[in-house]
């Protein structure tokens, strides 16, 4: 299978990594998520190419996922930001970083520490059932329809 036919595979996951599956993609997210909007900072925090930085923008924003907005005019200069639908990808980045902070924090510990706004506690990500609240892992769930 070909990097460039994922998209229109049957497969949800396949989709999905055609549009957020590359390393780059997901680090400008990554960045997004912590606020970062603008060209010359994820450049800045990336030490990427500005090309792959501007295709891989480029990319979100055709998708959905992010938008630009001008914030200054002589000359323009454009902001991204996550959309509805780039923001539905909060579950996703977060199970990442959840992963990488059990596998591969160390003895240092996770970089970052998560806190809910609402309760003003620190929490770790957890997936749950949306019909009874239950936690949900890998061994609770089975699939129903074609493979």
């Amino acid at each position: 299978m070909k990097w460039s036919d994922l998209a229109q595979e049957r497969c949800s996951v396949a989709r999905s990594v055609a549009v957020i599956g590359d390393r780059w993609t997901l680090m400008i997210l990554r960045d997004c998520f912590l606020g970062i909007r603008r060209f010359e900072d994820f450049e800045r925090r990336l030490g990427i190419s500005r090309s792959i930085i501007a295709e891989r923008l480029k990319t979100l924003t055709d998708e959905g996922v992010l938008r630009r907005e001008a914030y200054q005019d002589r000359p323009v200069r454009h902001e991204y930001r996550l959309t509805d639908k780039g923001l539905a990808l909060q579950p996703v980045m977060m199970a990442i970083v959840h992963w990488g902070d059990v596998h591969y924090a160390g003895d240092e510990g996770p970089p970052l520490i998560h806190r809910h706004k609402a309760c003003g506690c620190d929490f770790t990500p957890v997936q749950t059932c949306s019909a009874c609240g239950g936690a949900v892992t890998a061994r609770d769930v089975e699939v129903r329809g074609a493979v």
